[in-house]
């Protein structure tokens, strides 16, 4: 639903100034504040606050009034979130791999990537180069779905490095295609001085566009298909209930954290890296990412939450 929403929006903005773009982005939240009203609260939360009451007209609304229902066995939880705790491996151990799989979603790039789409679309003279953010949304959706429907059969893991895979692999030639395209750059800067650029040297940078535009949709997908829908799955999946709710905020606060730096920061660090230097960083960076699924993330496919807090825990 993410990535479908990113979907619409881009298409919005083939139809609409920018200006009513941001009026149209009122909508979605004017509607969700008004809908959140018929929303009840959570019924663990309810519980902690001693309202068993109202955590059962939770249920019943969530759950419904259809034969057969029954109350089911859930239990007041007191014991909440202090520093302490980090002490336990349960807790820390799902804690470093839940804030560094935010952390290396956004080291892999895929921001400096979408940021650099339409201007691909058109060194590759793309005809339309406005529907360079279209495609990229529909890539999105149809690998974000083909991840959905396989991650309960494939794993959690074998997506992830898989994904990695394909970014290391798309980071690699997307900076080779930088390295090559400034290489021509400059040599034709040192024709100039002798005689016209032939008609060659464009059509030889046309093509090497044409291998960043699928190097880039290449990425994408390999990142819709395991490193942006699975970190968000596994955080859900890997805490302990007591602490879920300020392991999730942390987790999340990394990961809007490090896309805020790295969005500031990338124009930076092409100029000192040059453009290839800053996408081959972010290979390495992939790689890493393949390394840590490879041996620090447990499957949690098929797992309850005891026999994964048993599996930190060791026991």
């Amino acid at each position: 639903m993410v990535v479908i929403g990113i979907l619409l929006a881009y298409l919005a903005g083939r139809v609409l100034e920018w200006r009513w773009l941001a009026v149209l982005g009122c909508v979605p939240p004017s509607l969700m504040l008004l809908l959140m009203c018929c929303v009840p609260e959570s019924p663990r939360f309810l519980l902690t606050q001693h309202k068993r009451q109202e955590a059962m007209a939770a249920l019943h609304f969530l759950w419904g009034s259809e034969q057969g229902w029954e109350e089911p066995p859930i239990r007041e939880e007191h014991q909440g979130f202090h520093l302490g705790l980090l002490k336990h491996p349960g807790i820390y151990k799902p804690f470093v791999i839940g804030v560094s799989l935010m952390a290396f979603q956004q080291l892999s790039g895929v921001n400096a990537v979408t940021f650099y789409a339409e201007t691909i679309f058109e060194q590759a003279r793309f005809k339309d180069s406005s529907l360079a953010s279209v495609i990229v949304g529909i890539i999105q959706v149809l690998f974000t779905g083909m991840a959905a429907l396989v991650m309960d059969r494939a794993g959690r893991r074998l997506l992830l490095a898989l994904s990695g895979v394909v970014m290391v692999v798309s980071t690699s030639v997307f900076g080779s295609y930088f390295k090559l395209a400034q290489g021509g750059a400059s040599n034709s800067s040192h024709m100039d001085l002798l005689a016209p650029v032939p008609a060659e040297p464009v059509d030889a940078h046309v093509g090497l566009a044409w291998l960043a535009v699928s190097s880039m949709c290449l990425f994408i997908a390999g990142f819709a298909l395991g490193w942006g829908p699975i970190p968000w799955l596994l955080m859900s999946e890997i805490f302990p209930l007591h602490i879920k709710g300020v392991a999730t905020g942390i987790c999340v606060l990394t990961n809007w954290l490090t896309a805020f730096l790295v969005t500031k920061e990338f124009s930076s660090l092409m100029e000192v890296l040059r453009p290839y230097g800053a996408f081959w960083l972010s290979s390495a960076f992939c790689i890493c990412s393949v390394l840590f699924t490879l041996f620090c993330v447990p499957e949690t496919k098929g797992r309850t939450l005891e026999q994964i807090t048993a599996h930190f825990e060791g026991r």
